[in-house]
């Protein structure tokens, strides 16, 4: 980084020497080391330790209560099998300081065995609510710990069943809570916990769904293993009627505003709903044979990623992106890099800094890994740009330049057990902001990858940190830390206060650990970090928390700020930082600016709309994008072939000039491409699924009625299966063999979900993103 000018830091030169001379002296006592030319004003700051006696080979968990209370909960369990029994001790420990001291609050548990599948269960509504779910079967069963008050005390309350999964809070209501039994039967309390009652048996899956509405897959020949008979039900009243809304479903999932059912027809095929389940629609997309497989990347309110693998086991497919249906897909990037073993998985990574933003890793036709960027939301892609204080071995040696450029490491690199510690991280309250695990040059250079920043949404990157690290966005962005990923004990934390240029170690303690982790509060607000790790066996846990708050002495005020255009490459153009429509000005924290953002801080922004030009458009059904292009062409085996697609149970013929409009694009006028759906009055429909409502009852009348419906459905569904394949869509209805769908958490989780991972369980286990050829939408 460069000195920045003392008008931008201090008013006057006096100031300036003044603060410089302090500074040393803080260097010298706190053995604080920069790591480049970049000085701060004033620097002191205050860590705490604390160390957790655990057994050897016990484990530690811990949980954020509340946003902004400082209350942190750590569960220490230690637990033996012995023949057919388990035995444990548990011990809870509770901060209110951001886990600079802690409690040990195991007595207010009555010294209560809980079992660490359950582990602690948190609100996400941030009101204080807590469940630990405590093992008494010595004397009969389950308890059910809860607090209301972040820990402070918990109420007692024995379960009526066997728990199988942790306790699941409705997102809307965080009273009402769901688990499963262990004999399948799924129950619900709508008085915290208090009080359950069962709602229905024979249970597999159970998802959350908006507006208190539960979703849910059940089996009728008692084995949640055979995938492809489970029945999807819903019900919008907690269990008092329900409603089956599929058959024949192999898995699904919740996406944005979008329902997925993997159905069995002979094959697996996509089906997708933007009502609940009321209408389905197949997924239609250009023609793949029986051994191609899916993955959905990503899932928002406005459309779907999603990657069709190509022929032969390549190792790459192509990634088609949706309209705002989800239903019509057209090509967006071709040659998109896969695992061939083990479970499916890509780079594919959603940029939450800012809108549009998505990247992932293409194999290039002269066999290079690429890391390839779109900033419109999957319209155009193009590679990373290579850093400019990065250096590059092949560069010199080849003149094959494309080698130096740079490539960002993900979950590819994790699943083929690469030397990256962590995933490229964004936050939406950092704006710009994404730390990533990059190399530059071949594969050597990839052996340990540096960690490199972009301020600027993925334009353009900083070699930030040589080596693999652990690294955190605290206070908005206003600060970064990181600790180096090694097998031998640390006692270094880094940190940086102009977004990655200039870094500075700070010893934390003459004693170094084994490193094991580092944790904040979640959503980079906090001026607290806590490292957590081990010292000689694993008999010690030790936690040090850093707060950093008292590096600034100020807090931020509007003279810190600076109005930034996203996207913008030429200031000078009438069209620069046009992206998806609009343009975005924001304000931003000057990197010469040494001050505090806070808690209450808030993105601040400016949007004004844009003419559409062809950036504004996907390509349509049928068309894509030649490389370095950007006019949309037909696609080849498309030629001379009616577009014909089947949407609501009718044909659609499409007539198109090759584009159509991005979903959430807010353009206005300029370019407007023609673009007509005309129905050719042909019924076509999903023989896989009945639409019809079957709401349970018990009555002989009802179960009469249910078993004729279903004997007509039979039926129909033969009927259909024979009509589909002869007449349907004027024989070109588009039939696909579904594999995987996946979801990504936090900084890869589906965006327009909250929480997807504490609201979406499966029997036996949490999914957290399984996705392999056998785990489908899970």
């Amino acid at each position: 980084g460069s000195e920045p000018g003392p008008s931008d830091r201090l008013t006057s030169p006096s100031k300036v020497l003044g603060a410089q001379t302090r500074l040393k002296q803080k260097i010298k006592a706190l053995n604080i080391t920069p790591l480049c030319c970049f000085q701060l004003r004033i620097l002191r700051f205050f860590f705490f330790q604390f160390i957790f006696k655990v057994k050897t080979m016990g484990s530690l968990s811990l949980a954020w209560v509340g946003d902004g209370s400082g209350v942190l909960l750590v569960l220490t369990t230690f637990q033996v099998p012995l023949f057919m029994m388990r035995f444990g001790q548990s011990n809870l420990y509770r901060s209110e300081d951001y886990g600079k001291t802690f409690q040990d609050i195991t007595h207010l548990i009555n010294h209560t065995f809980i079992q660490t599948d359950f582990g602690i269960a948190i609100s996400p509504d941030h009101s204080g609510k807590v469940m630990l779910t405590g093992d008494v079967s010595e004397i009969g069963g389950f308890r059910l710990f809860r607090s209301q008050d972040f820990g402070m005390t918990f109420v007692p309350t024995d379960l009526p069943f066997e728990p199988l999964i942790q306790m699941l809070y409705n997102p809307g209501d965080c009273n009402t809570v769901l688990t499963l039994s262990t004999t399948l039967d799924l129950w619900l309390s709508e008085d915290f916990g208090a009080t359950w009652r069962k709602i229905h048996n024979s249970v597999c899956l159970v998802i959350w769904g908006p507006k208190h509405s539960i979703y849910f897959t059940t089996h009728s020949n008692g084995s949640c293993n055979d995938r492809g008979m489970l029945g999807l039900k819903k019900t919008t009243d907690y269990g008092r009627t329900f409603k089956t809304v599929a058959t024949r479903v192999y898995s699904f999932v919740l996406g944005g505003r979008f329902l997925f059912a993997s159905i069995m027809t002979g094959t697996r095929m996509i089906h997708v709903s933007v009502d609940g389940g009321e209408v389905w629609n197949m997924a239609q997309l250009p023609t793949v044979n029986h051994e191609q497989f899916y993955s959905i990347l990503s899932a928002s309110q406005d459309m779907i990623f999603m990657h069709v693998d190509d022929p032969g086991d390549s190792g790459v497919g192509t990634i088609y992106v949706s309209d705002d249906r989800g239903a019509v897909f057209s090509k967006s990037l071709e040659r998109h890099l896969y695992t061939t073993t083990g479970p499916q998985d890509t780079d594919f990574t959603t940029i939450t800094s800012l809108r549009g933003v998505y990247m992932t890793s293409v194999f290039t036709e002269d066999g290079a890994v690429e890391t390839v960027i779109t900033f419109d939301q999957g319209a155009k892609w193009q590679t990373l740009r290579r850093p400019q204080n990065s250096h590059c071995d092949t560069e010199t040696s080849t003149n094959r330049p494309k080698r130096c450029r740079l490539h960002i490491h993900a979950s590819y690199s994790t699943t083929m057990k690469m030397n990256v510690p962590m995933l490229p991280l964004s936050q939406p309250n950092a704006v710009g902001l994404i730390l990533a695990h990059g190399s530059v040059g071949d594969a050597d250079s990839a052996l340990s990858p540096d960690v490199y920043v972009s301020d600027d949404g993925g334009y353009s990157w900083l070699l930030a940190l040589r080596g693999p690290h652990h690294y955190a966005i605290l206070d908005s962005g206003g600060l970064l830390v990181a600790v180096e990923h090694t097998n031998a004990p640390v006692n270094q934390i880094k940190f940086s206060t102009d977004e990655g240029q200039c870094w500075h170690t700070y010893n934390f303690t003459s004693d170094p650990m084994h490193f094991s982790g580092m944790d904040s509060e979640p959503g980079s607000r906090s001026m607290n970090v806590s490292l957590w790790g081990y010292r000689n066996d694993f008999s010690k846990w030790v936690v040090v928390t850093i707060d950093f708050r008292e590096l600034f002495t100020r807090d931020c005020t509007e003279a810190d700020y600076v109005q930034w255009l996203a996207h913008s490459a030429d200031p000078s153009g009438a069209s620069d930082g046009c992206v998806l429509g609009y343009k975005e000005t924001f304000l931003r924290l000057r990197k010469s600016s040494v001050c505090w953002n806070g808690r209450d801080y808030a993105v601040t922004k400016k949007m004004s709309p844009c003419p559409c030009t062809l950036g504004d458009y996907h390509c349509d059904f049928g068309y894509y994008r030649p490389e370095n292009s950007s006019e949309c062409v037909e696609q080849e085996e498309m030629k001379g072939r009616p577009l014909e697609f089947c949407l609501n149970g009718t044909t659609e013929q499409l007539q198109t000039s090759g584009y159509r409009k991005i979903p959430g694009d807010q353009c206005e006028g300029g370019f407007q491409p023609d673009r007509k759906e005309t129905d050719v009055r042909r019924m076509c429909t999903s023989d896989a699924l009945h639409p019809n409502s079957l709401t349970e009852n018990t009555s002989q009348n009802t179960a009469v009625v249910v078993m004729v419906v279903m004997a007509i459905l039979l039926l129909s569904a033969v009927t259909g299966v024979w009509l589909v394949k002869k007449y349907v869509c004027g024989g070109r209805f588009l039939v696909h063999r579904y594999s995987v769908m996946r979801e990504h958490v936090e900084a890869n989780k589906i965006e327009g979900v909250d929480d997807v991972d504490t609201h979406y369980m499966e029997t036996g286990k949490a999914q957290y993103n399984e996705d392999s050829d056998q785990d489908l939408l899970q």
